[in-house]
């Protein structure tokens, strides 16, 4: 291979020149207390931080960022903090979904217009992942992902805790009148008691098994548990593979490819991924020119079976099982045959030759394939007259009963109207009942929100029934589970025919056929379709302005339509020097 030279650098062009401009680069890192030994002819490495102290997932970051310099400095590096936008799922309204395409753009530009050599992508909640992973692959230069890590097991009264899903679960038990003030504080004190994103296998470990099987982390540095010292060692150590790279000049188009994408959908299916790895999957793979599709991921889907017992969709065990197990490395072992081995990576080694030596060291964590969790996969995407361009379910996650059901809908406008609806324990309400909640996709929403997992009414509740069949263009959170539809494409807010859809109407799910239809005769669709108003759109300035009126459709991955490889020309590096 042959290695880059100083002056071959990208960062050279704004400090190796003898000119005016040059001088104002130097004159202003040396007000900043450094001299040109400290940075000129070395490969200069952005480390991009999303810290903030309302992201709870990355509350360590603040001192992760000293190891990533020091590996830096050590392998010769010179390196930068550069503050990211901390889109977290805790405090951002109306949804971070709203913001992971601004990180993805803050990225790139931010990438673009430094004089930066190579990144450290440091992320880890939810749409932190993704959204910088986009920015990366658009801008082009040598990139590592630190993904945050799981926080450590939750724990109440002698009870393991799984954030998120054991929210849900005490919250129906709350809603019911099962537990009390005290121990309802206690759960909320114990559900959530270390820096790190959830500790379930929800939309935050999806994303960062995602990026690792995908080639762009340091092997198995997703399964780390945020407080572990070997975190510590990880993120050191992305400091100094960042530096190799950048002499290497291993760019991301040379890791994200056809296989190295297929392999990030397969392991996300043995995991038991999140329903949102379906939108961030399209997204990530668009950007690299691939064309992953929504019917890529059922063929998936239907054919990997999900052997992490990681709670939701698993049983028994969270993400610090999962890594004491094996991690993923473990997994991807257990499934090599099923992958593409010869997938480079971050590491300028091969897939294959980074699983050398993974072992199972608990075979109910992590299961081997003749003894699955569930064997028909975790995601399965449907199509039919309610969702012509697809919707999403997790079977895993819900009662069986409900894999083919029939049954009258019960349609909400909107959010406050279907939460003030399951308060009311006068709600007239059967199981059989299909609950419905519209204008709540990507444009509707605004932004996509997590509200498809619908609470059960509590005049249900108080009957015992703990699931029912919900369908939304909504999302929902990772950490979820129930029979729940969603992400149904077009959304209705631009017209897609879950706007047609009527109280009393019949719905059919047919879970083995993949169909999700409303029983209604076509002719009378038409006339509803020909009396329906558009609303008008959410925004009429800022940011939100830009998103609605360029943000795709949930089965296109909410990416917006002029940031997509195949549109236009970029303006390519800046040239003003």
């Amino acid at each position: 291979m042959t290695k880059k030279q100083p002056q071959d650098l990208r960062s050279a062009r704004w400090f190796a020149p003898d000119d005016l401009r040059t001088f104002g680069h130097l004159s202003r890192m040396m007000q900043l207390g450094y001299s040109e030994d400290d940075f000129r002819g070395k490969p200069i490495i952005g480390v991009l931080n999303t810290w903030s102290e309302l992201n709870t997932c990355h509350s360590h970051f603040r001192e992760r960022v000293v190891d990533v310099k020091r590996g830096v400095a050590q392998a010769g590096g010179f390196a930068v903090e550069l503050p990211s936008l901390s889109v977290d799922e805790s405090f951002t309204k109306p949804t971070s979904m709203l913001y992971r395409n601004l990180l993805a753009m803050e990225t790139e530009e931010m990438i673009r217009s430094h004089p930066l050599d190579g990144v450290v992508l440091m992320g880890g909640c939810d749409k932190t992942t993704p959204g910088l992973v986009m920015g990366a692959i658009s801008a082009g230069v040598p990139m590592i992902y630190l993904p945050a890590g799981p926080m450590l097991r939750g724990n109440y009264a002698g009870k393991i805790l799984g954030s998120g899903s054991d929210a849900w679960k005490y919250w129906d038990e709350r809603r019911a009148g099962n537990i009390s003030d005290d121990e309802w504080l206690g759960i909320q004190g114990g559900i959530a008691r270390s820096a790190g994103t959830c500790m379930t296998m929800g939309t935050a470990s999806t994303m960062t098994a995602i990026a690792d099987a995908m080639g762009l982390t340091l092997p198995g540095a997703s399964s780390i548990p945020a407080v572990d010292s070997g975190h510590q060692r990880m993120s050191a150590d992305c400091g100094r593979r960042i530096v190799d790279m950048v002499w290497e000049d291993l760019t991301p188009d040379q890791i994200i490819t056809d296989g190295s994408c297929r392999n990030a959908a397969i392991v996300a299916m043995a995991t038991g991924c999140s329903t949102n790895a379906v939108v961030h999957l399209i997204a990530m793979a668009k950007r690299a020119g691939v064309g992953l599709k929504l019917e890529d991921l059922d063929e998936l889907g239907r054919n990997t079976p999900l052997i992490a017992n990681v709670r939701p969709s698993g049983k028994d065990y969270l993400m610090e099982d999962f890594f004491y197990a094996g991690g993923l490395r473990a997994l991807m072992k257990q499934m090599e045959d099923r992958l593409d081995t010869s997938c480079m990576t971050v590491t300028g080694k091969t897939l294959g030759e980074n699983l050398e030596g993974a072992v199972v060291y608990n075979d109910d964590v992590i299961r081997p394939l003749d003894n699955p969790v569930y064997k028909g996969g975790s995601l399965a995407v449907l199509k039919g007259n309610l969702c012509p361009n697809g919707a999403v379910i997790k079977p895993a996650a819900c009662d069986p009963k409900y894999h083919v059901h029939e049954g009258p809908a019960l349609v909400f406008d909107s959010y406050p109207e279907m939460k003030k609806a399951v308060d009311d324990e006068n709600l007239e309400i059967t199981p059989d009942h299909v609950m419905v909640l519209r204008n709540a996709g990507p444009q509707g929403g605004p932004g996509f929100p997590e509200w498809g997992m619908l609470p059960i009414p509590k005049a249900l509740i108080k009957q015992g029934h703990r699931d029912m069949l919900r369908i939304s263009d909504a999302r929902m959170s990772g950490t979820s589970y129930g029979a729940c539809v969603l992400h149904v494409s077009p959304e209705s807010y631009v017209g897609g025919p879950l706007a047609l859809l009527k109280n009393g109407d019949t719905v059919r799910l047919d879970l083995p056929n993949r169909s999700l239809d409303m029983l209604v005769p076509e002719e009378e669709l038409e006339a509803r379709r020909k009396a329906l108003v558009l609303p008008e759109p959410r925004f009429e300035r800022g940011y939100g302005y830009m998103f609605s009126r360029h943000v795709t459709q949930a089965d296109q991955g909410c990416d917006f339509d002029f940031l997509e490889t195949d549109f236009g020309k970029t303006a390519g590096e800046p040239d003003i020097f």
